[in-house]
Formats: C-alpha cells, sequence, structure tokens
C-alpha cells in the first residue's frame, strides 16, 4: 500500500461521510492545518495520531502504519501548478518572493525562515465587499552560520 492510495481512502471517506478537517483535528488534538497536511500525505502521525485518523476514516490497519510513516513531501504534479487556488501560491511567491526575502533579511540577517520549524492559521475573515482568506505563516528563523 502506498502513501497515495491512503490519501485516496482518507478523501473517499471524507466525502461519503461529511467529515470536516477541523473536527478531525479536534479528535487528534493539533491544529486543522497540520492534520490536514497529514492527512493529504505531507507530515508522519505517530501511533495514537495515526490510531485516531485511522478510526475516524475507517482505515484498515495497514493504512493506519503507512500514516506512520515519513512521506515523500511536495506534493505538487507539475513544477508549475495548474490548479487555480495552488497558482495563486505559487503566483505569490513568484511576485512577491523577492520582497519576502529583502524583509526578512532586512530584520534578521542571512538566513531562511523554517518550514519544518513552522505554523499555519488559516481563517475566513468577514469583509463586506466578500468574505477573505487570511493565512498566517510562522516559521522560526535560521541564520546562515559561518565555519
Amino acid at each position: 500500500m502506498q502513501r497515495t492510495d491512503v490519501t485516496e481512502m482518507i478523501m473517499t471517506a471524507k466525502i461519503r461521510n461529511g467529515i470536516k478537517w477541523c473536527d478531525v483535528a479536534a479528535q487528534v488534538g493539533l491544529s486543522k492545518e497540520w492534520v490536514t497536511a497529514g492527512c493529504l500525505g505531507q507530515m508522519t502521525f505517530d501511533a495514537r495520531q495515526a490510531a485516531i485518523v485511522g478510526e475516524v476514516f475507517g482505515l484498515p490497519e495497514e493504512a493506519v502504519l503507512v500514516l506512520q510513516q515519513v512521506p515523500y513531501r511536495g506534493s505538487l504534479p507539475t513544477a508549475v501548478p495548474t490548479d487555480p487556488l495552488v497558482y495563486r501560491f505559487y503566483e505569490l511567491v513568484s511576485v512577491y518572493g523577492t520582497t519576502f526575502k529583502a524583509l526578512i533579511h532586512e530584520e534578521f540577517g542571512d538566513g531562511i525562515m523554517s518550514a519544518i520549524d513552522f505554523r499555519m492559521d488559516m481563517q475566513r475573515e468577514p469583509d463586506p465587499a466578500g468574505d477573505r482568506v487570511s493565512i498566517t505563516m510562522s516559521g522560526k528563523f535560521l541564520p546562515y552560520k559561518t565555519y
């Protein structure tokens, strides 16, 4: 069984049973963003977390074991994403990437924002002109070291 097979099982059960990511996250006891990433194959669940996910989605034991394996990260099927929503994030990096880089370096120095020591929060933001998507990303700053 491959990780993509498990993701397919999860998505089928999610649709069939009307399961919401925030409800799964509440049962696991972690953020909806991290649990969703795990269910979509990008994070490793520990045994307890995997058992809960398995129970929620009615997964076989083999799938629960697969959830505990370190995944091959990076889920985009093409170098330039073709899905319109995912493409907007590619576009954000294409347009604002140099701005992010310049501002981070000015504020912190030479280094990177970690995607490992990382948190994300996505919320709906009501707006009279049409609701907005609010995404907050927080990654630890990792300076380059001299040696």
